[in-house]
């Protein structure tokens, strides 16, 4: 599973445990299932409506795509298009069709086959660009589902809220303090359970995802600069270079520069009082000349 998902659950499970032993009386008084049903079946009733049947049918398994611990082999893509690149220039054409054979990522399989079969560098470009400009379309649209889900789950809870106040009023006349306290549950159940579902499931599971798309779009990129510099026969070692630069964290750049400022602000004090100090002595001489 991934880490950070993991430790996500467990901490939402914490923090509901801890709420529910401390603040209420009996934890059985907030699992109320009608208010759960009002507000996770009209949620999935709206999706349906929403979207068509094969992309609501998709959400069981993005769920499990953000359970699962997804690694992107990208030192692995960069030795392979290191190693065929090398292959490449020394025009071994068989050898890097058999190199081609272990690669693993069908992306730099296409790539790499094009660049064997002598296609001019600008259609493979364009080629790739246009796959990772479907595939962010496509994986956008899927966490957008799960966003559209997340607006409907609180809608629903109000429904429920709505549904619980009016059978509220119809019993206030009766005196039934049992039914009046059932229909005030069912009122405040339903708005818990949407805004539970929707802040800590549904919304989450969109980041998640579109996380992945931007880590994925990075890798595609990193692939599409060395295909590009395969056809021009650049230098294996620029090309590694180049490559890991796609996938270097940023922060510490950041950090170093944030730090270098300090210390010039730090510094600027004392240099001001340098130059104070050298100045002094020039006003001296200049009023001995006067």
């Amino acid at each position: 599973m991934n880490p950070s998902t993991l430790i996500g659950i467990v901490a939402s499970v914490l923090l509901l445990g801890a709420v529910l032993a401390f603040s209420a009386e009996d934890a059985s008084t907030f699992v109320d299932m009608p208010s759960l049903g009002i507000v996770v079946i009209g949620t999935l009733a709206a999706t349906f409506i929403s979207y068509p049947l094969r992309e609501v049918l998709r959400v069981f398994r993005l769920i499990g795509t953000v359970l699962r611990n997804e690694r992107l082999h990208t030192e692995q893509d960069i030795d392979d298009l290191i190693s065929i690149s090398r292959l490449w220039m020394n025009d071994d054409i068989r050898k890097v069709e058999s190199a081609l054979e272990n690669v693993s990522n069908p992306f730099l399989k296409t790539g790499v086959q094009l660049v064997i079969d002598n296609a001019p560098e600008q259609d493979i470009v364009d080629l790739m660009q246009w796959r990772v400009s479907r595939l962010r379309a496509r994986e956008r649209a899927e966490a957008q589902l799960f966003r559209t889900m997340a607006g409907f789950a609180p809608a629903f809870g109000m429904l429920g809220t709505l549904v619980g106040l009016v059978n509220l009023l119809f019993l206030l006349g009766d005196g039934d303090m049992a039914a009046i306290g059932q229909q005030m549950a069912l009122a405040l159940m339903t708005t818990f359970y949407g805004i539970l579902f929707a802040n800590l499931l549904l919304k989450p599971v969109a980041v998640k995802l579109e996380r992945r798309t931007e880590q994925r779009v990075i890798v595609m990129s990193m692939i599409m600069q060395g295909i590009s510099m395969m056809c021009k026969k650049r230098s294996p070692s620029l090309m590694r270079a180049t490559l890991n630069s796609f996938m270097e964290e940023h922060e510490d750049d950041i950090n170093d520069h944030q730090g270098r400022r300090a210390k010039e602000q730090q510094t600027q004090p004392a240099k001001t009082a340098r130059a104070g100090l050298r100045s002094k002595p020039k006003a001296k001489s200049q009023t001995r000349q006067a």
